[in-house]
Parts: C-alpha cells; sequence; structure tokens
C-alpha cells in the first residue's frame, strides 16, 4: 500500500496551527461541514476518517439513522433496515466497510433485478463509481431508481479526484451520499476523506461516530488537526490552475517515455484510465526481443535503488509496468527516466 500524495506546505502549517488550540470537537465539525458544503454547493458535508470511513458511516445513518438506541446497537441490526443493494459488478475489496455496520450485501445485476431487491429491509443502494463501465446500471440510472423506490443512494468515488468536476458532479447528478477520499487528489492528510450529501443523512452520520462514545465509527475519529488541514487542502485544491497541472503531468510522462523510446523490445504508451486516478500514465510494455528482465525484477530494482521509486502495480498484465505522472515532485520525471533506462540497458548487456 503507498501513501498516497504528498500535502502541500499550507496543508501541513494549518496541521500546525490546530496542534495548538483546544476546541469543542463537534463545533469544529460543523463550521468545517458547513464551510465544505458551501464550497462543493452541496446540502451538508463532514470530514471523514478517509473514504473508507465515509463508506461505513454512511451505511450506518442509513441503518440506524439518528436512533441513540439502534445507534448504540450496530452492528446488531435486528429490527432495522439492514440489506444493502449493488450491483454484481461492482463488488470491491473495500466493500467491507459497508458490511462491518451489520448489513448484507444484495447483489443485482439489471434495472429489473434491482427493483425486484428493494424491500422493507432495504437500507441503502450501493454504487462503486469507478466500476461504472462494468455493470448494467449507468450512475444517472442507479440514482433515478433510487428516488423512485425512495432508498438513499450511495456513490463511492473514492479515488476519482481529479477531474476537480467530480466534486460537484455526482451531488448534482441526486446522488443522496458520495464519499471521497482525502489524501490523493486532494492532497489532504491520508487518514482523511470527504462524506457529502442530504443534510439528514450527514447528521445521522455525525451521530455515529466520533466524538459519540457509544458508536460503531467511535474508532474512525477525526483530529481537530485533519478537519482543518482537510478543509485548507480542499480550498487550495478548487483555487488550482488544473489546466496547468495536466500539462505538467503530461510533460513527465513525455519525458520518461522519450528516454525508453531507443530501448529495443519495449513501448512506452501514454494512456489516461477512464474514471479512477484519472491522469496521464505512461504503460511500459514487453515485447519479443526486449530486454531479458522480468517487470517485477524492474519494479524491485527500483524500489531497493536510491532513491527508492515506486511504479502502479498492473495485477491484471505480468508484462507491463506502469508509471503514475501526477505524485511525482518537479525533478523527479527525470530521475524515474534515467533510473528505468539504466536497469533495461544494464539487462541487455
Amino acid at each position: 500500500m503507498f501513501t498516497a500524495s504528498l500535502m502541500p506546505p499550507e496543508v501541513v502549517r494549518a496541521m500546525e496551527a490546530a496542534a495548538r488550540c483546544f476546541v469543542r470537537l463537534d463545533e469544529l465539525h460543523d463550521a468545517v461541514g458547513r464551510r465544505i458544503a458551501a464550497l462543493l454547493r452541496c446540502e451538508a458535508a463532514m470530514v471523514s476518517a478517509g473514504a473508507f470511513g465515509a463508506l461505513t458511516l454512511a451505511t450506518a445513518a442509513c441503518t440506524a439513522g439518528a436512533d441513540p438506541e439502534r445507534i448504540r446497537r450496530l452492528p446488531e441490526t435486528s429490527g432495522m433496515r439492514n440489506e444493502v443493494i449493488i450491483q454484481k459488478s461492482h463488488r470491491f475489496s473495500y466493500d467491507h466497510a459497508v458490511r462491518n455496520c451489520g448489513v448484507s450485501l444484495i447483489e443485482v445485476e439489471t434495472r429489473e433485478d434491482l427493483t425486484r431487491a428493494v424491500n422493507e429491509r432495504t437500507a441503502m443502494l450501493l454504487f462503486l463509481n469507478k466500476n461504472e463501465p462494468l455493470g448494467r446500471i449507468t450512475a444517472s440510472e442507479f440514482v433515478e431508481l433510487g428516488k423512485r423506490c425512495g432508498v438513499p443512494t450511495l456513490n463511492d468515488a473514492a479515488a476519482d479526484v481529479p477531474p476537480v468536476d467530480n466534486l460537484f458532479t455526482y451531488t448534482e447528478m441526486g446522488f443522496d451520499l458520495v464519499a471521497f477520499s482525502g489524501g490523493k487528489g486532494i492532497r489532504g492528510p491520508q487518514g482523511a476523506g470527504l462524506l457529502l450529501g442530504r443534510a439528514d443523512l450527514i447528521r445521522a452520520a455525525r451521530l455515529n461516530t466520533a466524538p459519540h462514545s457509544d458508536t460503531l465509527g467511535r474508532g474512525l475519529k477525526v483530529s481537530k488537526e485533519e478537519l482543518v488541514a482537510m478543509l485548507v487542502a480542499l480550498e487550495l485544491y478548487l483555487e488550482r490552475d488544473h489546466d496547468a497541472d495536466w500539462r505538467e503531468w503530461e510533460a513527465r510522462v513525455k519525458i520518461i517515455g522519450d528516454a525508453l523510446a531507443g530501448v529495443p523490445g519495449v513501448t512506452a504508451e501514454r494512456f489516461v484510465p477512464r474514471i479512477a486516478n484519472q491522469v496521464p500514465h505512461l504503460r511500459i510494455r514487453w515485447h519479443p526481443g526486449g530486454p531479458p528482465i522480468a517487470p517485477d525484477a524492474v519494479a524491485r530494482r527500483l524500489r531497493e535503488g536510491e532513491p527508492s521509486i515506486e511504479l502502479v502495480p498492473v495485477p491484471e498484465d505480468a508484462s507491463s509496468l506502469e508509471v503514475a505522472s501526477w505524485m511525482l515532485e518537479p525533478g523527479e520525471a527525470e530521475i524515474v527516466a534515467r533510473r528505468l533506462r539504466e536497469i533495461f540497458l544494464a539487462a541487455r548487456g
């Protein structure tokens, strides 16, 4: 697991300033949430313990709501709405964040399946944003079905910023709740996230976590330092020149690709993921006659070198490696390019 993005100096200073102050945590949560909601033009917002924490608290809000007795009982859900409907193609390794609230995931594939699956126990409809191309129900259709059935919809868009517009798109589309990671493209604290959406559900999510003691989300505490830093990171991100960022990422990809252009049997192709981590990347592929070194060996040599360089794993394609451009600091693209070229040429002897 990588450690996501680096916080800008202004965000670090915000954490330091908050560390020197005493606050009433609920009041700070409220103030930061109001500011974020205003910035993102949504009904309500809160800072969560990562996107994982946002998913858990969203589920708790849709299951136990604001009822103190039900909140105390989670994850025991008898008598509550305790089923969450999800497309089969949207099951993912982080859906434990939802299941730990004591709910059952009900898999569907079509609009008709979803409508038939809704019943008096249905608490929520869960959508994994990056898997939209794999499912048979689009995001807008999912929202429409949720409205028609009277069931809240949650969109897990954890890794889907940039582009910046996504911070507005899904709430404006009508999702009742949307979760984002705070420590990736927004460059806030790695342990922070955002939960956006309906005011009643955000309020219920807040009641299901710290500083409220006897709650399932008590361990999902967000510190005063993270609250302030997440807000500052979001303000900075919204003010950035996103076109200039894109040009810089493209330039980094080109630097690395050009350095590998003369290596026989290796191609370097620029691509942009369709949804998650939607920024320029470089995919390096081996072909017959290429350097006699396996991709995992290249990755290991980069990791063990000085400085240590970590590439993006490609579990579905053992014959390639991927380089992400957006987490590099100025001047580091040249280092990556040089190291890759050295490893490939050394392998050829």
